[in-house]
C-alpha cells in the first residue's frame, strides 16, 4: 500500500479533510482499525468533498500501471499487519457509480442521458427530467381561433378571440423500468426501457375578459428502448445508442376538438467529443379507420421523420436545431430552433435555471394546430433537462 493510499485511509476515518495530516504513531493506531478495508471504499467515505473523491479514485486507477513508492520506514511496522488489497478497476467503477452515476461528468452528455455506461448508471425507477421543464412568453404571427379538421364532427363551430400572446407550459419526465436485458455482462455497456411523459399546454394569461382559460394541453406518453454503442465513426464521430419507440400523443378533449394518434419509431443517437449531439428518428403512423381519426393525413403536416442537432458551444450556452419532414414531394414539416443559456446551478449546465428561448416555423407546434403553418417566438425558463 503505497502512501496515497494510507493518506486515503486516515482522510476517511477521521472524518475526511480534517485530518489530512496525522502524525506516525496516529498512523499506525488508524491503520490497525482499518485492516479490513480496502482503498476504493476509504475513497468512497470522502463525502464531503466531491473533488477529492474523484481525484482518489484517479489515484487509484492509476497505480495499475505506476509502481507503488516505498513505504516511510516509521509506518513499516504497521502496513505490514495489513494484508496486500491492489486496486480493483470494477470496484472503483461501482464505487463511482454509486456516487456519481448520471451525474458524473466524466461521461459525455450522450451517455449520462440515456445512461449507456455502467459508470454513468443511476439505477431503475428513479425520475430524470425527458425534454426540457419550462416555462415561456409566446408570440406569434396568428392564432387558431377555429379549429378544423377533415375528419366530420371535428371543426369547431364558432371562432374564439384568443390573444396572440399566451404562456406555454411544460413538463417532462421519465424514469428507467429495465436494463441489462440483451447487453452483456462485463461489456461496460447497458441497454434501457425506458417510460417519458411530456405534457405542453398553452395558456391564454393575457386574455382576462376569456377567463384566461387554457387553449391547448398537449399529453404524450411513451415507451423507448435504447441499445448502446461505442462505434467509431469518422471525423471522431461515435454511434452512441440505437433504438425504439411506441407513443401516443392526444389532447384529452372530446369532440369537436379531440385530436390523438399513435406512432411507433426508430432511432439513432451520434455524438462527436462533448460539443456535438444528433439524434435521426423515422415514425410511421399505426393506422386507424375512418370513423376513429381525428386528424386524417396528420403526418403529412407534422412529418415522418426528424433530425436534432444540439451544439455545447461553451459551458453555459447550448443551441439547438429540430428539423422535420413529411419526406413526400410537398415537404411539409417544420423548424425550431433553441439556444439556452445558463443563469444559476451547480456548474453542471444540464443542472441548472436557464434562459430558454426558442424560434419555431411550421406545422404541429401543439396538436390543436397541426394543420395550421404558424411562426412561434418563445421567450422562458428552462429549470431542469436532466
Amino acid at each position: 500500500m503505497n502512501r496515497f493510499a494510507l493518506s486515503v485511509l486516515m482522510a476517511a476515518l477521521c472524518g475526511g479533510a480534517q485530518a489530512q495530516l496525522v502524525s506516525a504513531t496516529d498512523t499506525a493506531t488508524a491503520i490497525a482499525k482499518a485492516t479490513a478495508s480496502a482503498p476504493w471504499l476509504a475513497c468512497s467515505r470522502l463525502t464531503n468533498d466531491n473533488t477529492a473523491r474523484l481525484a482518489c479514485f484517479d489515484e487509484l486507477a492509476k497505480q495499475e500501471t505506476t509502481p507503488a513508492a516505498p513505504a516511510p520506514a516509521a509506518l513499516a511496522t504497521a502496513t505490514a499487519a495489513l494484508p496486500v488489497v491492489p486496486p480493483q478497476p470494477v470496484a472503483v467503477a461501482l464505487a463511482i457509480a454509486a456516487e456519481q452515476g448520471c451525474k458524473d461528468t466524466r461521461y459525455s452528455e450522450t451517455s449520462r442521458f440515456w445512461e449507456l455506461e455502467e459508470g454513468s448508471d443511476c439505477g431503475t425507477f428513479g425520475i430524470r427530467g425527458f425534454h426540457p421543464i419550462s416555462l415561456s412568453v409566446v408570440g406569434r404571427d396568428s392564432v387558431n381561433d377555429q379549429p378544423s379538421s377533415p375528419a366530420a364532427g371535428h371543426t369547431a363551430a364558432t371562432s374564439i378571440d384568443y390573444k396572440r400572446t399566451e404562456t406555454r407550459i411544460q413538463v417532462s419526465v421519465r424514469t428507467k423500468i429495465a436494463q441489462g436485458m440483451l447487453t452483456q455482462d462485463g461489456s461496460g455497456l447497458k441497454d434501457s426501457l425506458w417510460f417519458g411523459y411530456t405534457q405542453q399546454s398553452y395558456w391564454q394569461l393575457f386574455s382576462p375578459d376569456l377567463s384566461r382559460p387554457f387553449r391547448s394541453t398537449d399529453h404524450e406518453p411513451e415507451v423507448i428502448y435504447v441499445y448502446p454503442s461505442t462505434l467509431a465513426l469518422p471525423g471522431d464521430w461515435k454511434l452512441r445508442y440505437t433504438g425504439a419507440g411506441l407513443v401516443h400523443q392526444s389532447n384529452g378533449q372530446s369532440l369537436p376538438l379531440s385530436r390523438s394518434w399513435n406512432r411507433v419509431y426508430l432511432m439513432a443517437g451520434f455524438e462527436q467529443t462533448d460539443r456535438w449531439r444528433v439524434q435521426a428518428r423515422v415514425w410511421q403512423r399505426i393506422h386507424e379507420s375512418n370513423g376513429n381519426d381525428d386528424n386524417p393525413g396528420i403526418s403529412d403536416y407534422i412529418g415522418r421523420g426528424e433530425l436534432a442537432v444540439g451544439w455545447n458551444l461553451n459551458k453555459d450556452n447550448t443551441l439547438g436545431m429540430t428539423l422535420r419532414n413529411a419526406l413526400r414531394q410537398d415537404g411539409r414539416g417544420s423548424v425550431r430552433l433553441e439556444w439556452l443559456r445558463t443563469l444559476a446551478g451547480d456548474g453542471d449546465h444540464k443542472n441548472a435555471l436557464r434562459l430558454h428561448t426558442q424560434l419555431f416555423s411550421g406545422y404541429g407546434d401543439s396538436l390543436i394546430d397541426y394543420n395550421v403553418r404558424r411562426t412561434v417566438l418563445s421567450v422562458g425558463l428552462s429549470l431542469v433537462d436532466f
